[in-house]
């Protein structure tokens, strides 16, 4: 499913012109070759662009960055092999810079082979092709001798940047007429390419995606831009060890993947990752989704909802597009007309995808790949974010505030495990059950760490709504009798006395020595936290002490004045959250 959706997306990508045509690359280019009608080289001109950027310290730095310019596809291959319409200098000029001076002379002769098979090459290219880029540039080729050009001042004038640098082809007096873009050789090498394209190669078979019988192809291109991933990039298909041969099919002749085929794929899944309104990145997965339109508003408003990040929109906005959906998609289905008072670029019925990439070795694991219409998805997320809410001010808790907290503040290496993460994506998406092992790793780092944050306390509460069927509220339910709840609620108000009665001056509480007792034994514990209430209860004033002492008889009305022995781990969950929910109650303004 996978490749055949990244096909179909670099089909619509192609339409709107967002991804390289068929058959042509994407060159950095620093200068600009601007030849007379003759051949000679009039000037070099730079064609460098500005980049400003801020440095740690805040002070603007400028670096100059070439320019990205299309050429006709380039040659992957090591060994000397000449492109048409070449870019690189030692082919065009065929001399290499060694101590500020230019010679066409080295041991393996590599210059002058280079420069030979480009003549060569292109000369042929352009056979009986006219227009005046291409005959400058044919003379060009007919005129340059490397050997008589070691004093050329234009090149000289390049300094170290000559050997690093791509090279265009221009009109002197007219820069912006290039080789590469002329239309008699745009038209000549779409045909060479496209004839090219359809020669039988090593081995052919039925491809899997588009079901043509054609060239399948060896190996596939890398994917850059993963968390982790090789800096060369890493492979999706692959095949590199003896087991994985099939009926004596080698390397990637076993997945059945035509050359066209791995081209748009490997293509889509690399505009998607160098596009941060499609991504995002969680210890080592990263998380690449899009929409079937091309365009980057389904994707920006799912990763608001999801991670709370936008380059548009403020942490306030983020808050109040929520609560808009959440106003709005109080029914089942959310239509595009519903979608549209919310943003009206959205649509509900186009096909979303989100997949799970994490990179190994070589190749690349999916961890995961969902497929949903937006509205269906939206709305699930918006129910995900409303079960979260742990406060009757709506903040959407993101998917990075999970993550972090399922792991130890104290822990700058600890990852959380893939299956876990990939779970509760699931269930955030598909409206599914929440992994045991997320309120396991939660009520286990609140215990551990004793400290109960919105996120802690929303996601036991997420979770007990939907997988324990529990009816949780958002702020504190004093109607709430069960056991486990009210055992919460009764250690936050004993905390709150203590901290009361030592005007708020304590190295350590209650919580810092009971909590984790407490939580999972509360027989064994609230005995002497309700003797050492006593004690702390005397200290206040006469007011704080009616006010306090109303609040522990009502909770142990509702106990009967009896702890329970052992709480299982739902039940802890509970304790966590009604001790969460009572702790706020205390700090929320009340109204007259």
């Amino acid at each position: 499913m996978l490749i055949k959706a990244l096909c179909d997306y670099y089909d619509v990508l192609s339409k709107k012109e967002l991804v390289l045509p068929e058959g042509y690359s994407e060159v950095p280019i620093r200068y600009k070759i601007a030849l007379t009608e003759d051949g000679t080289i009039d000037e070099i001109i730079s064609c460098e662009e500005e980049k400003r950027e801020k440095t740690k310290s805040g002070k603007e730095k400028i670096t100059m960055t070439p320019k990205k310019l299309l050429f006709p596809k380039r040659t992957d291959k090591s060994a000397i092999e000449s492109n048409y319409i070449e870019h690189r200098p030692l082919y065009i000029f065929g001399l290499n810079l060694e101590k500020g001076k230019l010679t066409p002379d080295d041991k393996s002769q590599k210059a002058k082979k280079s420069h030979d098979v480009f003549v060569k090459k292109n000369l042929e290219f352009i056979e009986g092709l006219d227009s005046p880029i291409v005959n400058a540039y044919r003379n060009f080729l007919l005129k340059w001798k490397p050997e008589d050009e070691v004093l050329n001042t234009h090149v000289l004038t390049l300094g170290t940047k000559y050997s690093s640098s791509g090279f265009a082809f221009c009109l002197t007096g007219s820069p912006d007429v290039l080789l590469q873009d002329d239309l008699a050789v745009c038209r000549k090498w779409e045909e060479f390419y496209s004839k090219n394209q359809n020669v039988p190669g090593e081995f052919e078979a039925q491809c899997a995606i588009t079901g043509e019988k054609t060239s399948i192809a060896r190996i596939h291109g890398k994917i850059k831009g993963l968390a982790d991933g090789a800096t060369t990039g890493n492979v999706l298909i692959g095949f590199n060890n003896p087991s994985d041969t099939s009926y004596g099919n080698k390397q990637s002749y076993n997945s059945n993947i035509s050359e066209k085929a791995m081209k748009k794929y490997t293509e889509a899944l690399n505009f998607l990752l160098k596009n941060s309104a499609h991504k995002i990145i969680l210890d080592d997965i990263t998380v690449c989704f899009w929409a079937m339109d091309g365009g980057d508003n389904h994707e920006e408003t799912l990763k608001e909802l999801l991670m709370k990040s936008s380059k548009e929109k403020s942490a306030e906005e983020i808050d109040a597009l929520l609560k808009s959906i959440l106003q709005r998609g109080a029914q089942t289905k959310i239509t595009s007309e519903e979608l549209e008072k919310v943003d009206e670029e959205l649509d509900a019925n186009i096909d979303f995808y989100i997949v799970g990439l994490k990179p190994n070795s070589s190749r690349i694991s999916v961890k995961f790949i969902y497929r949903k219409k937006f509205g269906a998805l939206l709305i699930n997320v918006a129910k995900f974010q409303e079960e979260l809410q742990i406060s009757n001010e709506i903040n959407v808790i993101s998917l990075k505030n999970i993550n972090d907290a399922c792991k130890s503040p104290k822990s700058s290496t600890e990852k959380v495990n893939p299956s876990l993460f990939a779970s509760v994506f699931e269930s955030a998406l598909y409206n599914k059950p929440y992994p045991q092992s997320i309120l396991a790793t939660i009520v286990r780092r609140a215990k551990t760490d004793k400290e109960i944050d919105k996120v802690k306390a929303g996601v036991i509460k997420a979770y007990l709504m939907r997988n324990e069927k529990e009816e949780m509220t958002v702020a504190l339910n004093r109607g709430n009798q069960d056991q486990a709840y009210l055992c919460g609620r009764l250690f936050a108000v004993l905390e709150r006395i203590q901290e009361q009665a030592a005007g708020g001056k304590l190295n350590s509480t209650i919580k810092d020595r009971y909590f984790a007792s407490a939580t999972s034994k509360p027989a064994s514990v609230f005995p002497t936290l309700i003797k050492l209430e006593q004690h702390h209860l005397k200290k206040l004033p006469e007011g704080s002490q009616v006010f306090y002492s109303k609040i522990v008889s009502e909770i142990m009305d509702g106990l009967e004045n009896e702890f329970p022995t052992l709480l299982s781990l739902t039940n802890q969950g509970k304790f966590i959250v009604g001790y969460y929910q009572q702790t706020q109650a205390f700090y929320t303004k009340k109204e007259n």
